[in-house]
């Protein structure tokens, strides 16, 4: 696990990287045994493991939710965890949403991650239809 200063070195990476659209970086970003945890009710709902699966929902969501990064709020350390707090706009017509994603560091890397949504519902929503539903 990693130490408070490489868990908020690789948060701001990564965050610069998702600010500034460099796919490259943002991917490379994943450590190859990622795990991520999605709340809620939704076919999206679960924990995935491993890149393959990883992208493969990170796809799932992104296509359904029509994601824009609007912002980096804030990107919190603390001796265990880092957390982003990313404002997006999500949806047709789109609604912005504050979303916490909370990580494990490991090796420089992201290695897990879980997914909090400001609304929940709204989002188990947008992840069970079809874009333009």
């Amino acid at each position: 696990m990693a130490d408070a200063k490489e868990t908020g070195e690789t948060l701001r990476a990564y965050a610069d990287a998702w600010l500034a659209a460099d796919v490259e970086k943002v991917l490379g970003a994943y450590h190859e045994e990622i795990v991520l945890h999605y709340m809620g009710e939704s076919p999206l709902t679960g924990t995935h493991t491993g890149k393959e699966a990883v992208f493969a929902i990170l796809g799932q969501a992104s296509y359904r939710t029509s994601r824009k990064l609007i912002d980096v709020e804030d990107v919190l350390v603390g001796e265990n965890f880092g957390a982003l707090v990313a404002i997006e706009d999500l949806g047709d017509p789109p609604q912005r949403v504050r979303r916490v994603l909370l990580y494990r560091v490991e090796d420089g890397q992201l290695r897990e991650c879980w997914l909090y949504d400001e609304d929940q519902r709204f989002i188990d929503k947008l992840w069970s239809s079809e874009p333009g539903e």
